[in-house]
């Protein structure tokens, strides 16, 4: 089976950058060894729909995002199936979760979408001003999130190592712009 952890988010909203950060480091923290299963990590950044193709590749997803909560509060998190989303959770808050949302149900109507687990915070969202700082509650949450998802990777019973124990999501923050799907915009 080949699993996708996948990070979504913009880097330069705050807390809505923890996908893309979450994810870089999950890929360098960790090393996840199988004979049966493989297990990639992706910064799908705010492509969404320009992720179909990776998507698609795969048979299971962990999909790292940011959401909206009715009545939640900053830093708290979930994790669900996309298909048996909570009333109570929606994807309204910026422009990449709806996007997000929309490219999950997209490749539902064409019968493509694998499973996929959603591992999701509720960030402080920014207005105009960017920012690459995300608040305490969502580094605090960050770990909670890193601590599901590995949970749920080893579910399959694949074999997690620690490849560095130290390292966190503000040392892997600072270089999260250099990384993400190489994508080619056809310049």
């Amino acid at each position: 089976m080949k699993i996708l952890i996948l990070g979504i988010g913009n880097i330069i909203f705050g807390d809505e950058g923890v996908g893309p950060h979450l994810a870089n480091l999950i890929e360098e923290k960790y090393a996840f060894i199988s004979n049966e299963h493989s297990v990639d990590v992706v910064d799908g950044g705010t492509l969404a729909q320009r992720l179909i193709p990776i998507i698609t590749e795969y048979d299971r997803v962990i999909l790292i995002d940011c959401i909206n909560v009715e009545d939640g509060n900053i830093g708290d998190v979930y994790s669900f199936d996309f298909n048996k989303v909570p009333d109570f959770i929606t994807w309204n808050g910026s422009a990449h979760e709806v996007e997000m949302l929309q490219t999950l149900q997209m490749i539902e109507m064409m019968g493509d979408l694998p499973p996929v687990k959603i591992v999701g915070v509720i960030p402080y969202v920014i207005g105009e001003n960017s920012t690459f700082e995300m608040t305490d509650e969502v580094l605090k949450a960050s770990v909670t999130m890193e601590k599901t998802i590995i949970d749920h990777i080893r579910s399959f019973e694949i074999e997690v190592k620690v490849k560095d124990e130290n390292l966190t999501i503000v040392d892997v923050s600072a270089h999260t712009y250099m990384k993400g799907v190489n994508y080619d915009i056809g310049v």
